[in-house]
């Protein structure tokens, strides 16, 4: 009775330790690798050497890989830089199963994330559709995030889709009109449509131009859930997000926040800074001659003003 109570212990001890060995957290070193989630694996990337709280980083989109955000990269020479592609994009895998595209599944995804390096304290960056996604998941998992940094916010999307009706009346009339009346018809794949899509993107979203390699991989690698939880374009939003709005719990975020925001972003600063009012002791900055990829159309006034805000915190 005694060796069979003393197998069992044995047992029990080398079962518990193999489940604590496979649940260990991955140490937050310079490298790639992929993570198992719900719906299949999402690749990640580590950069700096720094020892200073990481930064966790949420793409736009939905379904925008994270190449275009390389430039914050820069800051890895005092933290860690945590960049990964969200579940259906870049170099995640690819999804069609449309239950995956919900924003409480991507909150979940954040939070394996989270738990795959097993982070105390961070600080959460979040651009775009990133803002949705990074509000969304700090109002259900707060834990240790320090501070949240809003670039380019589209908290609202009924607030997004009256601003960008007032900038699509700032296009030629010809290009107004063609894609106004395309929008009548749903006739979202016509030339002339597309081509009035490329030009707002060129006054709203990346006013650099050429766009840079990262962008241009971006834009051909962008995922299914795009079409599905926004629409054909950025100011065509009829897909799941289109009623989106978390405004009502802005109030809610009791951390250090900054809005970051273009001087020509589709996220038009007088919203941005309507946002800003709603969290308390939030600060705003508006990046000169931008769109709404500011780190893509000017990368050195977005690193610093996000670098001074973070040192700012860290004094």
């Amino acid at each position: 009775m005694r060796k069979k109570f003393s197998l069992a212990i044995i047992i029990s001890s080398l079962f518990i330790f193999l489940f604590s060995a496979c649940n260990k957290p991955k140490e937050l070193v310079e490298g790639q690798g992929y993570i198992n989630v719900d719906g299949g694996k999402i690749w990640y990337r580590v950069v700096g050497k720094g020892n200073k709280t990481p930064l966790l980083l949420l793409h736009g989109g939905p379904g925008m890989p994270s190449y275009y955000l390389k430039p914050l990269g820069e800051l890895g020479s005092d933290r860690k830089i945590i960049f990964f592609d969200q579940l259906g994009c870049g170099k995640s895998d690819r999804i069609a199963d449309t239950t995956l595209m919900t924003v409480d599944h991507y909150v979940e995804e954040v939070n394996k994330v989270v738990q795959y390096f097993g982070l105390k304290e961070y600080y959460l960056y979040g651009q775009s559709w990133g803002t949705m996604l990074g509000t969304e998941f700090y109002l259900k998992h707060p834990q240790g995030i320090k501070a949240i940094i809003l670039s380019s916010p589209a908290i609202s999307i009924p607030r997004w889709l009256k601003d960008a009706d007032s900038l699509i009346s700032l296009l030629p009339d010809s290009t107004q009109k063609a894609i106004r009346n395309n929008e009548k018809t749903k006739n979202y794949s016509a030339p002339e449509y597309k081509r009035g899509v490329q030009l707002f993107y060129e006054n709203f979203v990346a006013r650099k131009l050429p766009w840079s390699a990262d962008l241009d991989s971006c834009m051909t690698q962008i995922g299914k859930q795009y079409d599905y939880m926004n629409g054909p374009s950025e100011f065509t939003i009829v897909g799941l997000l289109k009623t989106f709005d978390r405004t009502d719990r802005l109030h809610e975020i009791n951390v250090p926040t900054l809005f970051i925001t273009g001087e020509f972003d589709e996220a038009c600063p007088p919203t941005v800074k309507y946002y800003q009012s709603l969290v308390r002791g939030a600060k705003m900055e508006i990046i000169p001659k931008a769109g709404h990829f500011t780190m893509q159309d000017s990368p050195e006034v977005h690193n610093k003003v996000l670098s001074d805000f973070l040192s700012g915190i860290e004094k």
